[in-house]
């Protein structure tokens, strides 16, 4: 298979727009059950959004972990999901909550540092059955659908999914896909499958991320051994829903494909510039996010 190498063009920011003509942005994720709590994920997807140029972004975290979040990333609005007693999503009460959000929002994120249980994995089933808004499922979602008995999986968001490659082979095992995600040469054909057996854009990350629709497929030539740290894949997935969120829509109505690779292209060069002085070990999820505008900046002169 001959990958098609052509990079989607930033659009133009309107120089007239305000936060809703750039779109929000809802991350759902984080865990609050002891004894893993975890709230950087989600917090970091947001701060990916904004920092990509979305209006808006909510993090919608378990209530417990909600101030917490909001003071790793202060520019999100907040959304509290309920708990019970452990601290575990109450999950039909979590959808009603995210149901009115998300009739506000033009992108979700979904599933960063979401943690695994069977409230998520129904949480992550119900926004999966949902048709809009266009979504990311990244991380704790993924392992959901592996886990999740297939007739019970009812995809019919638009969605880009974003494994690396273990999430990728847990993936392939529940849907009976025999395919490699590691050899490069053939990491293009393991997403492919991927993408035609669910109907949905793969970003399939790693040393040379493909992203592919199942039809076109295109491999990053950005990015470097600096993103081999945590919260980049987070940072990723918020940087994708900010494409969706403002490019994906009237007036420029660029495609879920075009988007992801966008994003991915831009969180690759993020990673290049900062490794250009400092080299390519030791960078830090924020310090992913401060490189993202200068990028986009570069980019549109």
């Amino acid at each position: 298979m001959q990958p098609d190498e052509t990079t989607p063009v930033l659009p133009p920011r309107r120089a007239d727009g305000h936060k809703g003509t750039f779109g929000t942005v809802v991350v759902v994720g984080g865990q609050a059950q002891a004894p893993r709590v975890m709230l950087g994920g989600p917090a970091f997807s947001a701060l990916g959004a904004l920092r990509a140029g979305a209006g808006l972004a909510v993090l919608a975290v378990p209530a417990p972990l909600l101030a917490h979040a909001l003071a790793v990333a202060p520019s999100a609005t907040g959304l509290a999901l309920p708990v019970d007693e452990d601290g575990a999503i109450r999950a039909s009460a979590a959808a009603a909550l995210l149901d009115r959000a998300l009739d506000r929002a033009q992108a979700l994120v979904l599933g960063p540092g979401l943690g695994e249980g069977d409230a998520q994995q129904t949480l992550v089933l119900r926004m999966l059955s949902l048709e809009s808004p266009p979504m990311v499922v990244d991380a704790d979602a993924l392992n959901a659908i592996a886990a999740a008995p297939i007739p019970q999986l009812d995809l019919r968001a638009t969605a880009v999914l974003t494994p690396h490659p273990g999430e990728y082979q847990r993936l392939a095992a529940a849907l009976g896909i025999a395919a490699d995600p590691i050899d490069p040469a053939a990491r293009p054909e393991a997403a492919l499958l991927l993408a035609q057996r669910l109907g949905c854009v793969v970003v399939l990350k790693g040393a040379g991320t493909v992203v592919t629709d199942g039809q076109r497929t295109w491999v990053a030539r950005s990015g470097n051994a600096a993103l081999a740290t945590a919260g980049s894949g987070d940072v990723l997935s918020g940087v994708i829903a900010g494409m969706v969120s403002q490019f994906g829509r009237a007036p420029q109505r660029m495609g879920l494909f075009d988007c992801a690779c966008l994003g991915v292209h831009l969180h690759g060069l993020a990673a290049d510039r900062w490794a250009a002085t400092k080299g390519n070990a030791g960078m830090l999820a924020s310090d992913l996010l401060e490189a993202i505008p200068e990028v986009m900046a570069s980019l549109r002169q």
